[in-house]
């Protein structure tokens, strides 16, 4: 299938670039940027933005459209990693908003959440203000382990169901399903009401327009507060192929249905990605409107 006009992406380059893979190359950092083949990459890059995989490069699941190496088991984990990741951040020197995701780990006896919650809690300490969104597994759906991030204060948590529910079967893991990943959702809610939550489906894949729209009534259902859509892009031959290279015109109508059911940002377009730009400086600004809310009541009105 030819790719269509709209898909073509200019490339940018620059200085920035090339240092803050240097940066990652010097910590033995990965980005999912690189390991996803993400069309956004020159971009953000440029634009000083970075989503940092951690946990390792290898996933213990073989999503079929997922462009991440998988091995189980996966290599050890760094312990240093956390330290790593904040010493990054600090020397690039151009970041207020930083994105964490990672594989899933289902070889480890915790999968592997205590350590991405410490990898949390290192930026934090070592970056006041900052603002963290992190993009987490499902962690088999188990409470104890989605608290553990939810404690570590990221200011945003997001957990892609990726596509709509017929099709997860033929694009996920047999490990991930769709209730799985709305009750990874929902309990973040009802952990942490003031945490804002965020999702993500691929268009492309033979889904129906009326299961998307029925997708997006599901995240509104739990209060999800964030949603992204974009176009699957074949990472390789091995991988699902692309039913349909979905015109803008449909992406601007999604939008505009996720708006009028009330998700407080919607990106919706071919090259959008969960990490996207756009919803990062959508959240930056609200965010900072709460923290200079928070900063300016007065003592006597807050004790």
């Amino acid at each position: 299938m030819t790719k269509p006009d709209w898909l073509k992406i200019p490339l940018h380059t620059n200085t920035e670039f090339s240092d803050i893979q240097a940066t990652l190359q010097k910590h033995k950092l990965h980005t999912v940027c690189q390991e996803a083949h993400c069309p956004n990459i020159s971009e953000c890059w440029n634009g000083g933005t970075a989503t940092f995989m951690v946990m390792g490069d290898t996933c213990t699941r073989g999503c079929k459209f997922c462009a991440v190496k998988t091995a189980f088991p996966a290599p050890p984990l760094d312990p240093d990693e956390p330290k790593k990741l904040a010493a990054a951040i600090k020397e690039i020197g151009m970041f207020d908003y930083v994105v964490v995701t990672s594989v899933d780990r289902d070889d480890l006896k915790d999968q592997g959440v205590n350590h991405f919650a410490k990898c949390i809690r290192e930026i934090k300490k070592a970056h006041s203000g900052i603002i963290v969104e992190v993009l987490i597994p499902d962690f088999r759906g188990k409470d104890d382990l989605i608290k553990i991030i939810v404690d570590a204060q990221p200011d945003v948590i997001a957990h892609n169901i990726e596509t709509v529910e017929r099709l997860q079967r033929t694009v996920r893991d047999p490990r991930a399903n769709y209730r799985q990943s709305l009750h990874v959702l929902e309990t973040v809610k009802k952990l942490n009401p003031h945490i804002y939550t965020k999702s993500s489906i691929m268009l492309g894949l033979g889904e129906q327009d009326g299961e998307v729209e029925q997708a997006m009534k599901d995240l509104r259902n739990i209060d999800v507060d964030i949603f992204t859509l974009g176009q699957y892009l074949r990472p390789s031959d091995w991988h699902l192929k692309v039913e349909e290279y979905v015109h803008p015109s449909v992406f601007a109508s999604f939008k505009e249905q996720g708006e009028q059911l009330g998700f407080r940002f919607v990106a919706s377009g071919p090259f959008v990605r969960s990490s996207y730009r756009a919803g990062e400086l959508f959240i930056k600004n609200i965010i900072a409107k709460e923290r200079n809310n928070r900063d300016s009541i007065p003592l006597s009105a807050s004790a």
